[in-house]
């Protein structure tokens, strides 16, 4: 069964109460909703949301709570979902677990993994947007060095634009070893403990689904619909979100109360002045939670 990343300091982070409304906006398998479901009584809600039709129908066959509400849905509209509830202000805690799914990751079929050769779809919602096979045969030398640098910090992207580019006017990069064997032609060899795939594929998968746009969007939204006493807690897997959530959390504490004049407080008070980060014997059990990092952040006026 999938291990949920960090699930004792998630739900201790939430402060969950019995007759609290809790989110969780990346349902995945639902490790982090079942729990919170144990912790809540017959007055509290959850509301599970994720933009993977494949997550919210297995969860509607294997987790049945009176108490739980599974939405197809991205988080980045967690505000017009909560608006349409009428619980706007009324939410005690949102938690979002971003980056894949071990699901995800080890159905070959979806592309996210450059270990089991497979389709290159990435795509975390099948029924939009383009495939990262479309978007390579389609995508400029300047705009996938620009990807590969920006989003995946890869030191070789235009070497491995380049190869692209001429393997692309040979045949279509269709399959994920296919673009395995293109990066590993471009990327020196070296005794480095990570895959030289790892960054392309994480650059081509954060752009196919529009992920830190995603993130963004979810945390301005999020913020806005925290109760007073209600915790936001985000559990990012990279640098690049880690810097937006941290970033994003550190200025909600510094900004003032925008709509009353007479105060000059701020609305929010940030709990992990550093990420809290998986104990060793987690990351033993389960390697994937090896960068995990979680903040918290609370609304208090």
């Amino acid at each position: 069964m999938h291990e949920p990343v960090l699930l004792a300091a998630t739900i201790e982070s939430l402060n969950i109460r019995p007759d609290g409304v809790y989110v969780d906006c990346t349902y995945g398998r639902g490790g982090h909703t079942r729990e919170i479901l144990k912790w809540i009584g017959h007055g509290g809600r959850v509301l599970a949301i994720d933009r993977d039709l494949s997550a919210i129908e297995a969860g509607r066959k294997s987790l049945i709570d009176d108490r739980l509400e599974l939405i197809y849905e991205r988080f980045s509209n967690v505000g017009k979902l909560l608006e349409s509830r009428q619980l706007r202000e009324k939410v005690d805690g949102i938690l979002m677990d971003l980056g894949v799914s071990s699901p995800q990751l080890d159905n070959a079929d979806r592309g996210f993994s450059f270990r089991a050769d497979g389709p290159l779809d990435m795509r975390m919602d099948r029924a939009q947007g383009i495939t990262a096979a479309e978007w390579l045969a389609a995508a400029s030398e300047s705009e996938l060095r620009t990807c590969f640098r920006e989003l995946g910090e890869e030191r070789y992207s235009g070497r491995i634009a380049r190869r692209i580019i001429e393997a692309r006017r040979r045949d279509p990069i269709v399959t994920t070893l296919d673009l395995v064997a293109i990066i590993k032609r471009a990327v020196p060899a070296s005794n480095a403990r990570i895959n030289p795939a790892t960054r392309t594929f994480q650059a081509i998968r954060l752009k196919i689904n529009a992920e830190l746009e995603e993130l963004s969007n979810g945390l301005r939204q999020a913020s806005d619909c925290i109760g007073v006493g209600g915790r936001i807690v985000v559990i990012a897997f990279h640098s690049l979100e880690d810097r937006i959530v941290k970033r994003y959390f550190r200025n909600l504490c510094r900004a003032p109360f925008a709509d009353l004049p007479h105060t000059d407080g701020p609305r929010f008070c940030l709990l992990t002045r550093k990420p809290l980060r998986p104990p060793d014997e987690e990351v033993e059990r389960n390697p994937r939670a090896r960068s995990a990092r979680l903040r918290v952040l609370e609304r208090i006026a």
